[in-house]
């Protein structure tokens, strides 16, 4: 899968342009951050996050392609400042919003437990992200201002991303072949064959 097409199709997913997409055509804008904002248990969480997005099934799901450690690589090397800040706020976020609606943390839900909650944060993505969208066409100093998507957004963005970029995504999930022989573009389909990863 290209580049420029598996970001069109994760911006198609998750309703709002890809946050850092620009990184293929300019390279990364910022220096590594000199101290992490983010901690173990932080990638911890967005490793579990990402699990729930992409689970594990007959074939590694999100967690084995390490997209926690993905997600802090790009938001520190490649975010805005207010991206990164926005996207960390969001951590905190949506723990706490997590311990409230359901009296305990996300690692601690039942599998069916996220995915209800991440529905539930999607839903909420969407309506910000369909707000913001209508604010930035009326108000041109807001435009400029340029304020991020929905936290749940990028973090679904860079689950996607980390997941199909990644050797484990590429050559466990897609259907990979090493070193590719002649092209035939009438291959007939067979239902449940997985997608090329070219």
């Amino acid at each position: 899968m290209e580049r420029r097409e598996l970001l069109k199709t994760i911006a198609l997913l998750t309703g709002t342009a890809v946050v850092g997409g620009e990184i293929f055509l300019t390279g990364c804008k910022n220096a590594a951050t000199p101290k992490s904002a983010f901690t173990p248990a932080m990638i911890s969480l967005l490793d579990e996050v990402a699990e729930t997005i992409i689970p594990t099934t007959d074939s590694p799901g999100a967690k084995a392609a390490k997209t926690g450690a993905f997600m802090q690589v790009m938001i520190e090397d490649c975010y805005t400042k207010k991206e990164q800040d926005a996207f960390i706020k969001g951590i905190d976020e949506l723990e706490k919003k997590c311990n409230k609606e359901n009296n305990a943390s996300f690692a601690k839900l039942s599998s069916e437990k996220r995915l209800a909650f991440l529905q539930q944060l999607e839903r909420e993505a969407k309506e910000y992200n369909e707000n913001l969208k209508k604010r930035k066409e009326k108000d041109e100093k807001f435009k400029k201002e340029n304020p991020p998507p929905h936290y749940y957004s990028m973090m679904k963005q860079l689950t996607l991303w980390g997941f199909f970029s990644s050797e484990t995504g590429m050559t466990k999930t897609l259907r990979h072949v090493p070193v590719p022989g002649r092209f035939d573009g009438n291959v007939p389909y067979i239902k449940g064959e997985k997608a090329w990863a070219e």
